[in-house]
């Protein structure tokens, strides 16, 4: 299985600044490939420019622009130009699957934060003062770079990764591993139901409550974004000091709400497989479910429309985003793997207005957001458990029917 490995890098002033110019050199490759294929394809001939063409152009290039582009690992700026070509290449798969396709578009600096390395030993080198107590990693045209490493790293490294966040640089490492064990079997089994008002409850009755990170951060978040408003727009290097503060205020608010999501949801993902060897959960699409209305034309007067409740929906959707259930349920199932637990999604359907006791399926069982009652046999419970419960039952009923 292959693990990824997150850490913080701690350069000298010039090392950061070279890292600077590597993502820069890089930015500028990537959108030089950009315009070729434009071009080529924009021409009368119809040309289509490939993966293969622009990689056998790097030698030329790297020797007539020997001081930027030749700095840099030439297995790096390969990375590069295949990250165009999977752009590419995802743009013409929604075209073909007749989704909303997106033409790749060109990159500000701001913009390009992470520069890849294929193999650990070619551009760079992972660990590459062993002789010494503290980590480094060297990368080419930037030097040994001090790592701040929290934990180690097990199993063979595949790619190394370096990456931008506001103003702190991070190394991320791909590295293969045997199978860990799988945490001992308890017996149990859970279906969990998530929510606003509790970020999710289970089949069993207890709740996790909602964190609600962003909300909190919104008062701070609101004031920064103001005095961030007061500036013009302009480019990156046309800030003055007191805007790129202002900027840089922003930044590290929204990264802080992003560690605080992501940690939440690493901790709960762990707490319910240690408790859990099957977890069912609702196969939900986020997306749909954080959509604006659409508009409602009216009719008898063109050029209006008609209240569709965008407003209250608009806070719907922020709840949403900040509950990060996405973020969750992709943590879940990459933990459940080197767990060895099994994570099963099911269809949601109705899972909320079944009564669990008698099958019954109405609208009128569920008269409030909280509150459970059937109307065919008097059974109360709390919504949300309820859910849980016919997930769970919806889950075995998968499991079952499909053994591995």
């Amino acid at each position: 299985m292959i693990r990824a490995y997150k850490f913080l890098l701690r350069p000298t002033v010039r090392q950061a600044q070279a890292l600077s110019e590597m993502l820069r050199d890089h930015c500028s490759l990537y959108n030089g490939a950009l315009q070729e294929r434009r071009d080529a394809y924009q021409h009368v001939s119809r040309t289509t420019v490939k993966y293969g063409d622009q990689s056998a152009q790097l030698k030329e290039i790297r020797a007539f622009d020997p001081e930027r582009q030749g700095r840099w690992s030439f297995s790096s700026q390969q990375a590069t130009l295949r990250r165009l070509d999977k752009a590419f290449a995802a743009f013409f798969r929604r075209i073909k699957s007749e989704e909303t396709p997106g033409y790749p578009r060109f990159r500000g600096v701001s913009w390009f934060d992470t520069v890849d390395f294929p193999r650990d030993g070619d551009g760079c080198r992972w660990d590459s003062t062993p002789h010494d107590a503290t980590t480094r990693v060297r990368f080419q045209g930037v030097g040994h770079v001090k790592v701040n490493q929290h934990r180690a790293v097990a199993g063979h490294i595949k790619t190394v990764s370096v990456k931008r966040e506001g103003r702190k640089w991070f190394v991320v490492l791909a590295a293969e591993q045997d199978q860990p064990e799988p945490l001992p079997a308890t017996g149990s089994v859970a279906g969990i139901d998530l929510g606003i008002a509790n970020f999710l409850a289970d089949s069993n009755g207890d709740f996790v409550p909602n964190p609600r990170h962003g909300l909190r951060a919104a008062a701070k978040l609101e004031a920064a974004q103001q005095a961030l408003s007061r500036f013009p727009r302009c480019k990156a290097k046309d800030r003055t000091a007191n805007h790129q503060r202002a900027v840089d205020k922003v930044a590290q608010l929204h990264g802080k709400v992003r560690r605080q999501r992501l940690d939440h949801a690493h901790k709960t993902a762990l707490q319910l497989l240690r408790a859990h060897d099957f977890i069912a959960h609702e196969d939900l699409k986020i997306r749909n479910m954080s959509k604006a209305p659409a508009p409602k034309p009216n009719p008898d007067q063109p050029g209006a429309f008609l209240p569709n409740g965008a407003a209250a929906k608009a806070g719907l959707n922020t709840s949403i985003n900040d509950a990060g259930w996405g973020v969750f349920l992709t943590i879940l199932h990459a933990k459940a793997e080197s767990a060895g637990r099994e994570v099963i999604a099911v269809n949601p359907r109705n899972t909320s207005r079944t009564c669990p006791e008698c099958g019954h399926t109405a609208k009128e069982n569920r008269p409030t957001q909280e509150k459970f009652h059937c109307v065919a046999c008097g059974h109360h419970a709390h919504a949300d458990t309820v859910g849980a419960i016919n997930v769970l039952r919806a889950g075995l009923v998968r499991r079952d029917a499909n053994p591995a």
